[in-house]
């Protein structure tokens, strides 16, 4: 006796070959999703359009108590699966043909498959693509920080941990088979996964008090920066970079200038904006280049600019002393007339 689910993909075939014959590319099969106990039940998830025309086949339907959803999914999202720019993989990893329009049809399926299963082993693009979602986590969070309704929070604590656990997942070469279920239990058998990490999803999601969910969602989004900053090869060094660096401070001197003269003139807060300007770029410059992070705005004190000016002075000196260092000259002259001299 045939299955619920055998059936069912037998009338989606009859259907697409009567009505949309040349409409529809593919029929999918996906079951990763689904719960073991109606692997014989549910299968056919998919098809693949080939004319607007297709429309007509989408339909979401409930047989026995099961919610069924059959639902187009184009070429151009099965592509952005392949290049593993979309967060659900496993709708083409593990789908299956049902039915075919023909072998290019078929072909052209198998290759992004193949191309997925490639890309998962290309450890610099699945890095990036862990960067993406991190991203992604921490603009989530940074929404939280400001919501104070309870099942909100809670919400939001559940995808920032399905979002960094995408991130883990990818450094790992993998995807979660089966979405949001059993991640931990995935998450555990993966070589490298940042300390603290699963503990910290597991607190995030049980924890009962938004405001120490916040918390511990902050950790979680800490560790796993972490773990991405110890993966991301360092391809920067002072010795190739000296040069760049200078061309850099030469434009950002002005900056310094405009700090040292406002905290001159008593305006603190046009110094503490361009200080916060500068700030960013110091940032970026320790991120690039191999030199510490210099910070000039722990010092800041509206009241008393003095040390503000003093920590400005130290972070212009280390980047003067990390340009010369290896022998680098910065383009600097006492006057208009020493510049035409060198420069005819």
């Amino acid at each position: 006796m045939k299955t619920v689910n055998e059936k069912l993909e037998q009338w989606a075939v009859k259907k697409v070959e009567t009505e949309f014959p040349d409409d529809i590319c593919l029929l999918l099969e996906h079951k990763t999703l689904k719960l073991d106990e109606d692997s014989d039940k549910m299968g056919l998830e998919s098809y693949v359009p080939n004319t607007t025309s297709s429309s007509g086949l989408a339909r979401t339907f409930i047989i026995d108590g099961i919610g069924y959803d059959l639902f187009p999914q184009p070429w151009e999202t099965l592509e952005k699966m392949a290049d593993a720019d979309h967060y659900n993989l496993t709708s083409l990893d593990d789908a299956k043909i049902i039915w075919a329009r023909n072998e290019t049809d078929r072909q052209r399926f198998e290759s992004l498959q193949a191309k997925l299963r490639a890309n998962l082993k290309n450890p610099h693009l699945m890095l990036a693509r862990a960067k993406n979602w991190v991203n992604s986590a921490a603009e989530l969070f940074a929404d939280t920080l400001f919501e104070d309704r309870t099942h909100i929070i809670r919400k939001n604590a559940g995808y920032i941990c399905d979002l960094l656990a995408i991130a883990v997942a990818y450094t790992n070469g993998v995807h979660f088979h089966h979405g949001q279920s059993g991640q931990l239990t995935e998450l555990r058998k993966m070589k490298t996964v940042p300390s603290h990490f699963i503990e910290l999803y597991e607190k995030a999601i049980c924890e009962k008090d938004p405001d120490e969910q916040k918390k511990i969602c902050r950790g979680l989004l800490l560790t796993v920066k972490d773990h991405i900053k110890s993966l991301t090869p360092d391809v920067h060094s002072r010795k190739r970079s000296a040069a760049e660096l200078a061309f850099w401070y030469h434009e950002l001197s002005y900056t310094w200038r405009r700090i040292y003269h406002f905290c001159e003139s008593g305006d603190s807060i046009s110094a503490f904006m361009w200080g916060c300007m500068l700030q960013e770029e110091l940032g970026q410059v320790a991120e690039e280049y191999d030199i510490p992070e210099f910070d000039i705005l722990s010092a800041y004190d509206a009241k008393n600019l003095n040390a503000f000016v003093n920590q400005a002075t130290e972070a212009e000196r280390g980047i003067v002393s990390a340009i010369e260092a290896d022998g680098t000259k910065l383009d600097v002259y006492t006057g208009i007339d020493e510049f035409l001299e060198k420069n005819q």
